[in-house]
Parts: C-alpha cells; structure tokens; sequence
C-alpha cells in the first residue's frame, strides 16, 4: 500500500529541517523529509577552524515563531549542560562547529526524516490530485512538496574540472589537505574566503610557502551589521520588498550585498593583525599577498601545479600567479533538479534556472491551487537579501505551515514597522506640492496599497 503524507520535504539542509521540527507543533499533520546522505550534515567541507557564525544563535530553526519547540538553540545547550557556561563566553554569534552540532542534535531528535533515500522522480498524479514521490524504496504520495535541495558549488568558467590541488572551499575540510611547504592561492573576497585565507596563513594546514587571496572586489569589504541594515533581515521588510517591479528589486539586491556578502569585523581585524605582527613586527619575509580587483580568467596546468591568469578590472592589467593549491571560494548557484523533470512543463520560470515563486514561497504551476510546491532558498531575487541566510528561516517554515495546513497554526502578525518602507498610495494626491507628504497616526504602519 503506497504511504499518503500531508507534505513531503525533498533536501535536508537547514532550511527543510526548519519545517521537519515545527511540523511537529501542527498534529495530526503528517510529513516526510528525505535526503540521498546516510545522516545530517551541514557543509561539513567548510567546518574549518576558528570560523564563526555571521548570524545571532536566537535565529535558530524555530524560536522565532514557537520558542517553546523542543527543538531550539536554547533547549539544545540546556540538553549537551552547556547552558551556564555558555552564557559566560558573552557570545552573540556561535561557530560553525557548533551550530552545526546544534542542527545535528535536532535532526536526531525528529522522527519525520529518512536518510539514504534519494528522491528520483517527482510527478503530479492529476486521478488522485496527489504529488508522486519516487525514491529507492518505493512511492509515497503527498498533498504538497517542498524543494530544499540547495544549489551548486560554483567554479569560474576557466576550471575544467575539480582536483585534488584545484576545487571549490565546500570540499576543504573534507579532502584533508597538507599544504605544508606549498603555494596556496584563495580565491573569493566573502567570510569563506577570508576563513580560508586565516587559516592557511595561520598554518593549519601545514606551514605554507605562500598564500595568496584573489578578489574580485575592489577592498575586502566589511559585512554591513548596521541597527538600520539588519531590517532587511525581518518579515516587516520582505513583505514590502516583494511588491517592488523586477528592476527595484534588483537595484536593492545590489544596494545591500554586503548586508550578507561581506567579511566580518572581527575577522577582518584579525586577519590585519596577524598581517602586521607577522611582517612589521616579526619582520619575518613577506609570504602572502592580497590581490583585490582581480578576476581569474585563465587556469593552466604547471608541473605539478598550476598558473592563474588575473585580469585587473580598474587599471586594466594582468597577473599570473604560480601556485600548487587553488581553493575556489566563489559561491553558489541554483541549478534545475532532475527528478522534476516531469512537472518542468506544468512551471512558470523566471529565467532558465530559476523557478517563479509567489509570495508564500508556492511555486507558480498549473496544477490545482490546493497542492503546493514550496522551494526554500530559490527566490531571493523576488524576496529580498535575507532569503538564502538563516536570519527567517523560521519565520518562512511557519509562513509555508500555514499554507499548507489551510489555516493560522503560528501567529505571523507583525507590528508596525520602525521604517515606512512603502509608499502610502500609488496614486498622487490632488493637492499642491506642499502638502503632497501628510503623516497620521497610521503613517507608523505599511497602508493598505503598499503590498
């Protein structure tokens, strides 16, 4: 007999098991959630040492929406007996390690995953108005899905192909490098990059010969933790955010990269310091170099290593650089799974690899309106900056609970905004430019034409 679930979870990051834990506060609300993996893992090839969160540890898979969830950050640390001591490191962000320990812990205190199960096909059976999920140990049927597979490691066009001296940082800590004696050259200006650069220089990996840190940015930039950035980061702003026209959005998408694209401060400093008493106070022979406002064009294999092409975007030059490791910390990208082959007809897309969604985070098909398909961390050019950080996860689990269940089981009012994002009307008012801007009481809430 083929199992028949309320929602179906495809991808176990973050993201889906933000959902897997507040479903269990909807009961009688039955779902599953599976990941080809043999257990949870989160970018285990990035757990390196001495890197840290950029996001507060209250932004957890639930509190947010259900702080009394078995399943929070403060639950956690008081089940591990940390909680005091905790408490007494004064920190405001955690590390990696121990975040991902946290998501871990959570996993295994959830009975709706299954791992080493791979979703192979997904397809909409129209006789029973029933999503069809196939994996390797059968069907389960199921009124709503939703994608939280991920994207891609990317890698500049120049690559050819990963080896074991030439691959993206999400593979770092798996591969167990020795870079003991070699020519190192990072690549990405982000909090990974920096994170590797650190590392390497501090001898992690062995003593390097030399270590270089490629950007294509003009400075290694600062994240942007301002009070007044980090409304970007809250329902109130993603809900005017996602009424904007296509080409105001993206203006603001630019406007505030480095809101969740930057380096930290502390990092930054660090890394500065251990520059400067390396060099300046040590006077020992400078071994590293910090190259901004480069591309890598060209990737040629030298001997045992290889030859980087820069091409300088200001003055319009060019370096080559000689290394015998490359670390591409250059980010993500989306990439359209295989097993919705059978539904790509049914969907509306927004480019080639980017599916339009609504803003329940329902993607937009032509199937019947009372089965969703949800993506998680696939609509950040219609949502706003904060759509791939972990800042709301909680707050768009509870928002795509709510959809799925047909009702209000977590309370997602907001008060009024301390920033009038939106105008008041989109109609001019018949007045004389003088008086065109009037503020009542209400001009402290989003009006009524605003979305």
């Amino acid at each position: 007999m083929t199992n028949t679930v309320d929602f179906i979870g495809v991808g176990i990051g973050p993201f889906n098991l933000s959902i897997a834990a507040l479903s269990h506060e909807a009961e009688g609300f039955s779902s599953q959630f599976y990941d080809s993996r043999p257990d949870f893992a989160w970018h285990p090839g990035m757990l390196v040492p001495d890197c840290h969160m950029q996001t507060m540890f209250l932004k957890d898979l639930v509190s947010a929406v259900a702080p009394t969830s078995p399943f929070s950050f403060v639950n956690y640390l008081v089940k591990r007996k940390k909680f005091y001591r905790f408490l007494t490191t004064e920190l405001r962000t955690v590390s990696r390690d121990e975040f991902s320990d946290y998501l871990r812990w959570a996993a295994e205190g959830m009975n709706n995953l299954q791992f080493n199960q791979t979703v192979e096909r997904v397809d909409f059976d129209e006789q029973r108005r029933l999503f069809v999920v196939q994996t390797g140990q059968g069907e389960t049927l199921a009124r709503n899905i939703c994608l939280g597979i991920g994207k891609q490691p990317h890698l500049p066009p120049c690559v050819k192909a990963a080896t074991p001296t030439c691959f993206h940082a999400s593979e770092m800590s798996l591969r167990l490098p020795n870079l003991a004696g070699k020519r190192v050259t990072v690549v990405g200006g982000g909090q990974s990059g920096a994170d590797l650069f650190l590392n390497a220089f501090r001898g992690a990996w062995g003593e390097v010969a030399e270590v270089n840190w490629v950007s294509r940015r003009n400075n290694f930039n600062a994240l942007d933790e301002a009070a007044f950035a980090n409304e970007y980061f809250t329902p109130e702003y993603v809900t005017g955010f996602v009424g904007l026209n296509e080409g105001a959005r993206q203006k603001m998408l630019d406007e505030q990269k480095m809101t969740s694209d930057g380096i930290t401060a502390d990092s930054l400093l660090t890394i500065y310091r251990e520059l400067y008493h390396r060099f300046e106070v040590l006077g020992l022979p400078r071994n590293a170099r910090l190259l901004p406002s480069r591309s890598v064009t060209g990737l040629e294999s030298r001997g045992q290593g290889w030859q980087l092409l820069l091409e300088h975007h200001l003055d319009k030059g060019y370096d080559t650089l000689d290394s015998d490791v490359v670390i591409f910390a250059t980010g993500y990208r989306p990439t359209l799974p295989q097993m919705l082959s059978p539904l790509m007809s049914r969907m509306t897309m927004l480019d080639e690899c980017n599916f339009k969604v609504r803003d329940d985070f329902t993607l937009e098909w032509n199937g019947p309106a009372g089965n969703n398909i949800f993506a998680v961390n696939a609509s950040m050019q219609t949502h706003g900056i904060a759509e791939p950080q972990l800042s709301l996860m909680a707050w768009r689990s509870a928002k795509i609970l709510n959809r799925a269940l047909g009702r209000d089981l977590f309370d997602l009012s907001t008060p009024p905004a301390l920033i009038q994002w939106r105008s008041g009307s989109r109609e001019k008012p018949q007045h004389s430019a003088a008086s065109l801007t009037h503020y009542s009481s209400k001009s402290f809430e989003m009006q009524p034409g605003a979305n």
